[in-house]
């Protein structure tokens, strides 16, 4: 399926419209019976099938976001994912926010030939009149000083872009594109808990993401871009963090039948690209860890056994109140999610979810 994408998480809304998310599968999360964790007891005496009604709700699909976030910090990942708890607004995120649609703008009302520097400064002074005004940037409150600033580093990202390519040498044929596949699915725990929990021997995974630019080379073929406005990786982190991308190319394949021959990131704050070709064993690498961390969710849903994950990922964390690890009470889960039901109870409200936001530009059927 090809579409235009419906909000993502941390993205903003397009004015008039509504908003804009490698390795093997991670240990945490994937709950087992008899283990013990820090909200259950060391084993279960009950029969496991009475647990059945006391499951967390399998999320309905698998996006780059959801996969790095469950690999981060399973515990996380259910409070955003699950138990969708309201996080706090972040100048980060809707600086991202605002750079996503400036290039946007820039790609499609200029041609080739006139996507210039002050063309492209323009467009981000119209994606933030555009976007300040609405639920993320209200949020913010950027007044004075502050508001000065975040539109002075959002120039300077985009002065970096012009570092890295030439925006007339693109030939865009779809931008903020929302792309999803099914593919077949087999649990296949060796331990026979399906059975016992009813979770389905088969079940269809469905794979989801937005895809920043897609574009032909001067050879016709695909290329996938991505843009990134936080710092660029060290060496040793670079293939993690290209599995994004790498997760794009899967859906280009599989939704379009053409597999791209380069996908890269564009890092504006160095600034750097980072960049990989797509080969048979990445795509079916792909899908295999796609599965793997979809069935370490799946049980870990069902036995409410989702573990934090201490470390660097903690700093920038909202759900301190909630985890255990960071000394939380992670019983408040639910009066957060009643609060967050109300607006008037609770300063953030409750996030709107992404099925409902409006889709932007169609693709180009340029080839």
């Amino acid at each position: 399926m090809l579409g235009r994408g419906p909000g993502r998480t941390g993205r903003g809304p397009q004015a008039g419209a509504g908003g804009r998310g490698t390795g093997s599968a991670p240990a945490a999360g994937a709950g087992s019976r008899g283990t013990g964790s820090a909200f259950g007891s060391a084993s279960r005496s009950h029969p496991v099938v009475s647990l059945l009604s006391m499951g967390l709700a399998i999320p309905g699909s698998l996006t780059p976001s959801k996969v790095a976030a469950f690999k981060d910090c399973a515990l996380a990942f259910r409070f955003s994912v699950i138990d969708r708890l309201p996080e706090p607004p972040s100048a980060q995120a809707f600086k991202g926010t605002v750079l996503h649609r400036a290039l946007e703008l820039l790609m499609w009302e200029q041609p080739q030939g006139r996507r210039t520097l002050e063309a492209a400064l323009a467009k981000l002074d119209r994606a933030f009149a555009e976007l300040v005004a609405g639920p993320e940037g209200s949020a913010l409150g950027l007044e004075g000083d502050e508001r000065e600033g975040f539109i002075e580093d959002a120039r300077e990202l985009v002065r970096n872009y012009f570092v890295l390519e030439d925006p007339d040498s693109v030939r865009v044929i779809g931008t903020e594109l929302l792309m999803q596949a099914d593919i077949g699915f087999s649990p296949g725990l060796r331990d026979g808990s399906d059975q016992e929990t009813g979770l389905p021997p088969e079940a269809t995974l469905r794979l989801r993401g937005i895809i920043d630019r897609l574009e032909l080379d001067d050879d016709g073929e695909l290329v996938v871009t991505d843009y990134k406005t936080g710092r660029a990786p060290g060496e040793a982190q670079e293939q993690a963090r290209l599995g994004g991308v790498h997760f794009y190319a899967f859906l280009c394949d599989k939704v379009l039948g053409r597999r791209p021959v380069r996908v890269q990131l564009l890092h504006l704050r160095e600034p750097t690209a980072i960049g990989a070709v797509p080969s048979d064993q990445s795509i079916a690498g792909l899908e295999l860890q796609a599965t793997a961390i979809w069935e370490a969710i799946r049980r870990a849903c069902y036995f409410e056994d989702f573990r934090p994950k201490p470390g660097a990922v903690c700093e920038r964390c909202a759900f301190h109140a909630y985890c255990p690890a960071m000394g939380g009470d992670i019983s408040l889960v639910h009066a957060a999610q009643a609060a967050a039901r109300d607006p008037a109870a609770c300063e953030l409200g409750e996030p709107v979810p992404a099925e409902v936001r409006a889709p932007r530009l169609p693709l180009v059927a340029a080839w």
